[in-house]
């Protein structure tokens, strides 16, 4: 390993420098301001394991490029104690960027083309499967859970449609449904999630359904939700309807005092200001809220109108507060069922309940994981297009479509 060190006016200058003296295969190591300007020390033949044996970082006298005749080598600028020498990479060099890109793109360029060979193979060696597969994909369901599916429902048989009953009932047996547990059990139940799930309309829903059943005077309604404007009256509005007492808490010491004074009902629920998946404060609002209230279960609300991406951000956002299980809604709104079951079936999280439109109570039902998939073969049907090789080429690009690693 050739290790030299160069002086310039500024970190461009020192780069050119380092390409002409030691060839594109060079590799910077440090850099740091001096006077008049940057101090960089680079190699060739790069070996990270020597370089670093022991944490020795190269040494300053191992070679030094000499200053111009008639000028004195630069002084090195004082150095705050513990601070760290900045790593700079020829990714600031703009050739080297545009050759990354260019990569990227040649890259994805590849596997396009090694996916349409695949399922081309896959629908020569096995149409029934490839047939099977484009349904599960219409279905708008993430190609993990597709290929799965395709791969456990078994080999060519050269029934269609028992196949794909097959598949469905696969499906089915990956969603958790927990059944009516609120209305069974009762409790204290907080309903957590992202901002605009339906929380509060869910809310009303379950306590409405839970008055019918047990009477108005067992259940009890506490807003946490004092951000929206107009929240913690649209909840009070639904409590002077069915005769329910509405508490207000701001903070946790005020929560602690709603939970003392609706003590003696047999179901409290907790309406939480939403937050986006993506916000930090998550966990910490969380912990603020609920940690230490061992009484309190979590329910997670999740819109099935969102994209898969966001639902699946949501229940690792979110899970951090464990819950016992997750209320689906907006189910009458989705485009496609298919992202809602796929992250329900990934995470194994348990489905309490379904909501499909905005009547109090009619519009909940306990959770059926048939029913669920029958609803989104009937969605597939109406409302999504016909699923073509190209786009399944290109939802499978890049794993296996026959089960093979």
């Amino acid at each position: 390993m050739k290790i030299r060190r160069y002086f310039a006016a500024d970190m461009r200058q020192a780069i050119r420098k380092v390409r002409e003296a030691q060839g594109p295969d060079a590799v910077i190591l440090s850099n740091r301001k001096v006077d008049g300007g940057i101090e960089v020390v680079a190699a060739v033949d790069y070996d990270e394991a020597v370089l670093w044996h022991e944490n020795k970082a190269p040494r300053a006298e191992d070679a030094v490029e000499s200053p111009p005749p008639g000028q004195a080598p630069p002084r090195p600028a004082p150095e705050p104690r513990g601070a760290a020498t900045a790593a700079v990479e020829w990714s600031q060099d703009p050739s080297i960027s545009a050759l990354r890109e260019e990569v990227g793109s040649i890259r994805d360029m590849l596997q396009n083309q090694l996916a349409a060979l695949a399922w081309g193979d896959l629908g020569r060696r096995r149409p029934s499967r490839a047939a099977l597969l484009r349904r599960l994909l219409q279905m708008d369901l993430s190609p993990e859970l597709a290929r799965r599916v395709a791969v456990e429902t078994g080999e060519e048989d050269g029934d269609a449609p028992r196949q794909w009953k097959r598949a469905l009932a696969l499906i089915a047996q990956r969603i958790r449904a927990s059944g009516d547990s609120l209305v069974d059990r009762g409790g204290v139940a907080a309903l957590i999630g992202p901002t605009g799930v339906g929380k509060t309309t869910t809310v009303a829903k379950l306590a409405a359904r839970y008055a019918l059943a047990n009477g108005p005077e067992q259940v009890g309604l506490i807003t946490m939700d004092t951000h929206r404007v107009g929240a913690a009256e649209q909840l009070r509005s639904y409590g002077r309807l069915m005769g329910i007492p509405v508490r207000v808490a701001r903070n946790r010491e005020e929560l602690d005092t709603a939970l003392n004074d609706l003590y003696e009902r047999r179901l409290v629920l907790i309406d939480t200001a939403g937050m986006g998946q993506r916000d930090a404060r998550v966990r910490d609002q969380l912990a603020v809220q609920f940690e230490g209230l061992g009484v309190v279960q979590a329910f997670m609300v999740l819109a099935a109108t969102s994209q898969l991406a966001a639902l699946r951000e949501s229940v690792k956002a979110f899970g951090v507060a464990r819950p016992e299980a997750c209320i689906l809604t907006k189910l009458d709104e989705a485009v496609s069922l298919g992202p809602v079951i796929s992250v329900v079936a990934e995470s194994q999280l348990p489905v309490a309940y379904f909501s499909d439109g905005q009547r109090v109570p009619e519009d909940i039902q306990p959770a059926r994981a048939h029913n669920l998939v029958t609803r989104a073969v009937v969605r597939m049907k109406q409302s999504l297009p016909a699923f073509s090789d190209e786009m399944a080429e290109l939802a499978m690009g890049g794993g296996s479509l026959d089960g093979r690693a």
